[in-house]
């Protein structure tokens, strides 16, 4: 069976680890492709524990290693929600793939969402105040239809 193509941020990340020397280690290697396949944020521990019940085995101390080295190149986004948990997703360049966060304020679930008309109105905002925006985070907090 021929070996599936690499989603995208996967290949993105690699490309920039390689050109800032880093070579594709074992670890590394599953923690980038975890949050490659992920909808939305996870936090240290459920990037650990998904890994640990999976095949690829990574150590505590590597996770935050790879965490750490992946927001300081700008690959990954730390949300944080008001919890304490940061939280991390993939980031894309120039902003591909931008979405905002609701938190469910019974349950604690993180839902990812984007809108169009808002990321317009933010942007009306910021010309109209005088302001250059370079990136923003919008988190609306509420009751997930679960909890409803």
């Amino acid at each position: 069976m021929p070996h599936a193509e690499a989603p995208r941020w996967t290949t993105y990340a690699n490309e920039r680890l390689a050109s800032e020397g880093f070579r594709r280690g074992g670890g590394r290697a599953a923690v980038i492709d975890l949050l490659d396949s992920q909808e939305c944020a996870l936090s240290a521990q459920e990037i650990e524990d998904q890994l640990r019940s999976g095949e690829r085995k990574v150590g505590r101390a590597t996770v935050y290693r790879v965490l750490d080295e992946l927001v300081e190149l700008g690959l990954l986004n730390k949300v944080e929600i008001g919890d304490g948990v940061a939280r991390f997703e993939a980031a894309f360049p120039e902003g591909a793939d931008h979405h905002h966060h609701f938190v469910c304020s019974n349950c604690g679930k993180l839902i990812p969402f984007e809108d169009d008309e808002l990321e317009r109105a933010l942007r009306r905002v910021a010309r109209r105040e005088g302001l250059v925006m370079e990136s923003h985070e919008v988190t609306l907090r509420g009751r997930c239809p679960d909890c409803d």
